[in-house]
């Protein structure tokens, strides 16, 4: 009776859908991080023979695992025993080392030993978002997709800031650093700034400046003002105004002026002429698009705000740009470009006469990594 029941049990088991078995191991190796050799990366990368990019990280070659899966290794720059590969390898590995959203680039292993420091990710059939939004040589992304990876990016933002069991800050959010897969899905990669904290932590203790000028929030150079994860939500709002308008929010070719979109976009939203300029500012919009573009700058303008305590949550952001709550009007996000006095109110929140001072104090510095006003 008893030999009868196991055999019944293991008939079961082998009745089991092959391909709902194949979905269950794929997850459990997801779980997985596998550490390589230095001689098997050589041998995934074909020693290293196509080059898919670089930055001042290191190089990132493109390979593939025995088993056709292809993969993109990044070599990190300098010595394996350096200070800053060795921050820069921990960073990566233990942050998106312990996430798993499909709006994050996957890691799949890495590689430290004498002589390489790598890692060793899903490879991105499509690059970066940078090339589509800044460069006349690849195809434009229709504007409806665009939004679909505006929103991917924010959900991604917003698992690793509330959903993460320890939060994970990023620190350099921008084009170049949101990748897009075969059917031009968002990922959030290069987490080599990146730290962990926990949720009750109020702020978090950095030394130095950390980064992409033009994108990092201006808290980082205002000394006695507290770094928090909303300065991720800055750099996605400045994002935001990249992606609804398809260029760079700086226009340096004008000589001694400086045209800078975030600014231009608060002015005419001020004077109610924000519609106007996205329809001079976006060639080929559809009609029916432009009042989603018009929310998508009205959401940036609110992530950009200079007191990170009026910055919206990410999971707030996502359901603002998919028009799932009500957006109310944004104070001036700006108020240091006009030298605005003390006291006044930013979304409910008084600003400290020693805030507004820091600004002016920095406001120089400021201008010298951020395009502003000369």
């Amino acid at each position: 009776m008893e030999n009868s029941t196991i055999k019944d049990s293991q008939a079961k088991v082998w009745e089991l859908d092959p391909a709902t078995i194949e979905r269950f191991l794929d997850d459990m190796a997801k779980e997985i991080i596998t550490r390589f050799t230095s001689q098997e990366l050589q041998d995934f990368t074909n020693n290293y023979t196509i080059r898919l990019g670089s930055g001042g990280f290191g190089v990132v070659y493109q390979g593939q695992f025995p088993s056709g899966i292809k993969i993109a290794v990044k070599v990190l720059n300098g010595n394996p025993n350096s200070k800053k590969v060795e921050d820069q390898f921990m960073a990566e590995v233990g942050t998106i080392g312990k996430t798993y959203h499909k709006n994050l680039v996957r890691l799949y292993g890495y590689c430290f030993d004498q002589q390489t420091s790598a890692l060793v990710y899903e490879y991105m059939e499509n690059s970066s978002l940078d090339k589509f939004l800044f460069s006349n040589e690849t195809p434009q992304i229709e504007w409806e997709k665009l939004q679909e990876i505006a929103i991917g990016t924010a959900k991604a933002l917003a698992y690793l800031h509330e959903e993460c069991q320890q939060r994970i800050i990023h620190y350099d959010i921008k084009p170049g650093n949101i990748l897009l897969d075969k059917n031009s899905s968002p990922k959030v990669a290069d987490f080599g700034l990146a730290k962990l904290c926990n949720r009750d932590n109020t702020h978090v203790s950095l030394s130095g400046y950390r980064g992409t000028p033009g994108y990092s929030a201006p808290e980082f150079l205002m000394h006695n003002y507290p770094i928090t994860h909303k300065c991720d939500v800055y750099s996605f709002g400045m994002l935001l105004f990249e992606i609804a308008r398809r260029q760079r929010n700086t226009n340096a070719n004008l000589g001694d002026s400086v045209d800078w979109f975030p600014k231009k976009a608060w002015e005419e939203y001020e004077k109610g002429g924000l519609k106007d300029l996205i329809t001079a500012e976006i060639n080929q919009l559809k009609e029916e698009d432009k009042e989603k573009v018009e929310r998508m700058v009205i959401v940036a303008l609110w992530c950009v705000q200079d007191s990170p305590n009026s910055r919206p949550m990410m999971s707030t952001v996502v359901k603002m740009l998919e028009g799932e709550v009500e957006i109310l009007s944004p104070p001036n996000p700006f108020r240091y470009l006009y030298g605005l006095g003390t006291g006044h109110v930013a979304g409910g929140k008084t600003v400290s006469s020693s805030y507004m001072t820091t600004i002016r104090t920095n406001s120089s510095r400021y201008e010298n990594t951020t395009p502003l006003m000369r």
